[in-house]
């Protein structure tokens, strides 16, 4: 089984869009919570042996481990986290981001998570978390 993410998207405006689609189909933000939720709990499994130091995301109040690699000139990334909304806030990163070229993912900016709201609805400290996945999905594609 692949421990990446597969995107069902062409590109990640084209995730982006789809994601802020699915969002506006819930009233309030405790659907939008539960539905989050589920989108993590449908993660690739994401190897134990990556759970260490060298994987974990600084600035998260949860536990999240983030890997990638590089294969077909695109990146590819899987991630896990220890706590349920954050795990689904991982799947959203990574919809956008596994699967793209280097270029792309440079080019879409961590704007998108206040574009969708999700920042102004979680906490500060998952917010910030958040935004620490994509500043390290950024470093990840300036290095490879």
């Amino acid at each position: 089984m692949n421990t990446f993410y597969m995107p069902t998207e062409n590109s990640t405006a084209d995730a982006i869009e789809s994601i802020g689609a699915e969002l506006s189909l819930f009233d309030d933000w405790m659907d939008r919570y539960e539905f989050i939720i589920e989108l993590g709990r449908k993660l690739p499994p994401y190897p134990a042996a990556w759970q260490d130091e060298e994987h974990r995301v600084q600035g998260c109040q949860s536990q999240v481990w983030l890997a990638s690699e590089t294969r077909g000139g695109k990146l590819w990334f899987t991630g896990a986290s220890d706590a349920a909304i954050v795990s689904g806030l991982v799947a959203l990163v990574l919809r956008v981001f596994s699967g793209r070229s280097k270029a792309e993912v440079l080019a879409t900016p961590a704007k998108f998570l206040h574009d969708l709201g999700l920042i102004g609805a979680l906490s500060t400290n998952r917010g910030n978390g958040v935004a620490a996945m994509v500043e390290r999905i950024h470093a990840i594609a300036k290095a490879a």
